[in-house]
């Protein structure tokens, strides 16, 4: 789980600039009431106190938001598909399990038991449409110590072409409902179906993430069967950045396929780690 401190300031931020508009106006009001009641006697009237112009209130920001200014990383050509080009110094034998489209409320939970029975951290690439009917699941990943990251809000295929202000809006909305549900600012950024152009890579390095493609795919959105989503998971070498799915669609083969491949690929001696 990822609360980077620049998350966490921004959190407190917003909700110290609620507390202080609530603040504000409480000082408004106890000082009406005061004015009303200070006993004052007909005969010596008092002047009426000056008009007060109360302080505006800051308006709270949230990732995604215009007022927000999140910390612009370098423009990627292409997207990481390995953790060599993560990290070349990593510890030898360790692989990245990535999962996308959620949350689904029925598949999700049977993937977080399953990664909690065998200690394994993994990567989620959620939906923003998904967060918002879904938030309380959302945190349960967070809370369970895995990563969360930026898939859009809707999931549109051809992201690549669907025009500059909508790949915008998906990321900037999606990047808000994380933030909201969780509390975590998203690092990484998976295009839905790996459809890259200049345009996504530039609006994804405005946002302050990284983007992330996959190097081993079982295909299981398909629904091949569990015997070749194992199969294409357990070809998983060094380095891999796997992908799967819990989230558009009946995800019960995958986690069938899971439940095997997890365990075998431990035994291996590989390690699972976030991104």
């Amino acid at each position: 789980m990822e609360f980077s401190e620049p998350s966490r300031r921004r959190l407190l931020w917003t909700l110290g600039a609620v507390g202080f508009a609530v603040a504000v106006g409480s000082d408004s009001v106890r000082g009406t009431a005061e004015a009303s009641g200070s006993g004052a006697s007909p005969q010596t009237p008092t002047a009426a106190p000056a008009p007060r112009t109360p302080s505006p209130s800051p308006t709270p920001t949230l990732p995604g938001h215009p007022a927000w200014r999140p910390v612009r990383v370098r423009r990627y050509k292409e997207a990481i598909t390995n953790l060599d080009q993560l990290d070349p110094a990593r510890p030898p034998k360790t692989i990245s399990l990535t999962i996308d489209d959620g949350p689904h409320p029925k598949y999700t939970p049977q993937v977080l038991d399953l990664l909690a029975e065998h200690q394994v951290t993994a990567t989620f690439f959620v939906v923003g449409e998904m967060v918002k009917e879904h938030p309380a699941l959302t945190r349960r990943i967070v809370e369970a110590g895995h990563q969360i990251c930026n898939h859009t809000m809707t999931h549109p295929m051809g992201f690549d072409r669907i025009g500059g202000k909508r790949i915008h809006r998906e990321i900037a909305e999606a990047h808000a409902r994380i933030a909201q549900a969780t509390g975590v600012v998203p690092k990484y950024f998976r295009s839905p179906g790996g459809a890259w152009s200049r345009q996504v890579m530039e609006k994804v390095a405005e946002y302050g993430m990284i983007p992330i493609g996959w190097e081993v795919d079982p295909w299981d959105w398909r629904r091949p069967g569990v015997a070749r989503i194992k199969r294409a998971l357990l070809r998983s070498k060094d380095g891999a950045i796997m992908l799967c799915h819990d989230g558009g669609g009946d995800r019960s083969q995958t986690v069938a396929a899971l439940r095997e491949v997890v365990p075998r690929l431990k035994k291996r001696g590989m390690t699972f780690v976030p991104l």
